[in-house]
């Protein structure tokens, strides 16, 4: 009774802030009205007509007005509100996403954020605005967007949300793409409309921010690869193209190696039906990984998926005599692991060379 008597109430100058009567005393109330209304389906319905009319009819043009619509959207997502009145509540939000303040675009992306998993299609109304946030100059407001998109990414929606999430990894400041890669993996996993596409939006990453992919990561694509049978020589084409554009990624370069090792003889013989074939001879596929062995940008991991590469490829290939003299090689080399597996690949060489 006493939120309805202010808000209707007319002008009372000794109240008034920017023509909104006793916003502080207002504000008290939706919090107590919070309190009461939790966990308690009786006293959140009596509060429904009430909260709906401050929501309706609280001036949005001052702060004032917006510190109140915000605690009147608090107020009804945390007690036992109507479905209408939640919807409500999470387009005064969405119009706060267009507010020329930051600080009130950012709180809003935060309720949002909490809100999404209990009123997703709501929330899913205004994603054009929400993706529209990952362009504001805002850090904080940009990882906010972020992480509200890939909440809202689903079977549906999924081409087109992959498509600004890339877009924005591809352009976005460094600290944020380990995170953003991570959920385009994560959300192409989950949703990936087809094989063909999930191998093609994880090379959009491996491409444009190989660098920033977790370490743990890669033993994951390698899984995927692995298992989509049908696309192992379209993946290993593109792959192999792409390692002749870009070594200096390591996380690309660790699954391409593992991927030629593995389907090199699918990229010799041009067997991809998926696109327009390369001609690609044994000693060019050795020369790319030789030189991955030898490239200054290379880790010791990235040589060991390299120098393991080789070795596969013997049992594939015909240039064995090559092999065998990389292989010998790195026997002495200074890196104690790299050394390691090529004196195991050598014994194996010599006992089982009977058999190939």
């Amino acid at each position: 009774i006493i939120l309805k008597n202010l808000i209707m109430s007319g002008y009372s100058p000794e109240h008034d802030v920017s023509g909104i009567s006793d916003p502080f005393l207002q504000v008290r109330i939706l919090r107590l009205l919070r309190i009461l209304g939790r966990s308690d389906d009786d006293s959140s319905e009596a509060m429904n007509d009430i909260l709906a009319q401050v929501a309706t009819n609280t001036e949005t043009s001052k702060n004032v007005g917006n510190a109140i619509l915000y605690e009147t959207v608090l107020t009804i997502m945390d007690i036992k509100s109507e479905s209408g009145l939640r919807v409500l509540a999470i387009n005064i939000l969405g119009r706060f996403l267009l507010n020329n303040d930051k600080n009130i675009r950012y709180v809003a992306l935060t309720s949002l954020l909490k809100t999404v998993q209990t009123d997703h299609n709501a929330v899913q109304r205004h994603r054009s605005t929400i993706v529209d946030c990952l362009k504001d100059l805002d850090v904080s407001i940009k990882r906010r967007a972020m992480e509200l998109s890939f909440a809202l990414v689903n079977g549906n929606n999924i081409r087109g949300m992959m498509k600004e999430l890339l877009y924005f990894l591809d352009s976005c400041d460094p600290e944020f793409k380990a995170d953003c890669a991570s959920g385009v993996f994560l959300a192409a996993e989950k949703y990936a409309p087809s094989k063909r596409w999930h191998i093609d939006t994880i090379m959009r990453v491996l491409t444009t921010a190989g660098s920033y992919v977790r370490d743990d990561s890669v033993p994951n694509l390698i899984q995927l690869i692995t298992n989509s049978v049908e696309m192992h020589a379209y993946t290993v084409q593109r792959l192999y193209k792409a390692l002749l554009d870009d070594i200096s990624q390591q996380p690309l370069v660790q699954v391409s190696s593992w991927c030629i090792g593995e389907y090199g003889d699918l990229l010799v013989s041009g067997q991809c039906e998926e696109e327009e074939p390369i001609q690609v001879t044994e000693d060019e596929v050795l020369d790319v990984l030789e030189g991955l062995l030898v490239s200054n940008l290379s880790t010791p991991v990235t040589r060991g998926y390299s120098l393991t590469a080789i070795m596969k490829l013997s049992t594939r290939f015909s240039s064995v005599n090559r092999i065998k003299k990389v292989v010998s090689i790195y026997g002495s080399s200074i890196d104690v692991e790299l050394q390691q597996r090529a004196v195991e690949y050598n014994a194996l060489f010599k006992k089982y060379d009977h058999m190939r």
